[in-house]
């Protein structure tokens, strides 16, 4: 088994959240908490002001356990990687490209035989043993875990990156990755339980996200790999006449003679008036909300997809 890190294979992140950025040298000392070897995202968020949580230096995160294609690395403490369970096409053919530190990776094992799980709790914790000590806090909804056995009196044993013994958490925070599609009440029910999360550029985790964050954690929860960002998620889904839409579906909009630039997640059927409503993560209002289309949305509204 390979034991550094080396361009051309394969690694995986070993941090809770590992924050993807544009380069090493676009990093702020507000930053410091994501950058560390073992991330507090929490506390990062709330150190930023609201300019800083819209930073274009952020370009997505990062679960653990999550595969990269490494495709540099630097003598400073900084890999390029390829994100390539992020699709990106438009970006890159393998996944999405970006810097991460490092000491944030692991290099990747040999496929396990287990089914994975996927954790369902908003935020858990593994632990050194059931009910023991914290080794890796701050794990968020979505993060996909390989068992490592039974679970033993309610708490689940499982494998993670740069550890060598197994870590654990309560059994019912993570269950069964589904194995058939969502239905537009589950996908609902994920993204309903992130309302209020604040609105970071560049988020994926319960702690900030952004809203093709949304999307793209809502449904990988539930089994189903989407692109990361908006233009691409339309790209990736299937068109429907506006007027027919449903619960579940998507929304997509973009300025005359631009790229795509936001989405939302339909939450009710069209009303006469033009009356739509959606759950997304508000840029403006800098949180994710379910509202009714205001009038600015509505006039950038240009299509409906469905996954």
């Amino acid at each position: 088994m390979d034991v550094e890190l080396q361009p051309g294979r394969e690694a995986v992140v070993r941090v809770a959240v590992a924050t993807l950025w544009s380069c090493p040298e676009a990093v702020r000392p507000v930053d410091g908490p994501a950058l560390a070897p073992r991330t507090d995202i929490a506390a990062w968020i709330s150190g930023m002001d609201s300019d800083q949580q819209v930073g274009d230096c952020v370009l997505s995160q990062l679960l653990l356990g999550e595969r990269v294609l490494v495709t540099e690395l630097r003598p400073d403490g900084w890999a390029h990687v390829v994100a390539v369970e992020q699709p990106a096409p438009r970006l890159h053919p393998r996944g999405y490209p970006g810097w991460l530190p490092t000491e944030q990776l692991a290099p990747a094992a040999g496929t396990a035989d287990a089914d994975p799980l996927v954790v369902d709790a908003t935020v858990t914790a593994l632990r050194d043993a059931p009910d023991g000590a914290e080794v890796l806090p701050g794990i968020v909804l979505g993060t996909r875990l390989i068992p490592a056995g039974p679970a033993v009196d309610g708490w689940q044993p499982v494998h993670a990156p740069g550890h060598a013994a197994p870590l654990w958490l309560p059994g019912g925070d993570a269950v069964p990755v589904p194995t058939t599609p969502p239905s537009a009440e589950e996908v609902l029910a994920v993204a309903q339980r992130l309302v209020d999360v604040v609105y970071i550029w560049g988020g994926v985790s319960a702690y900030g996200i952004d809203c093709s964050g949304l999307v793209h954690l809502a449904w990988r929860r539930l089994g189903v790999l989407l692109p990361r960002d908006a233009d691409d998620q339309a790209a990736a889904t299937t068109p429907v006449p506006m007027g027919a839409e449903r619960p579940g579906d998507l929304y997509f909009f973009a300025r005359p003679g631009r790229r795509i630039h936001h989405i939302g997640i339909v939450t009710a059927d069209p009303r006469p008036g033009d009356d739509r409503r959606m759950l997304h993560a508000c840029y403006v209002q800098r949180r994710v909300l379910e509202e009714r289309l205001p009038d600015e949305r509505t006039a950038t509204l240009v299509g409906v997809h469905r996954v």
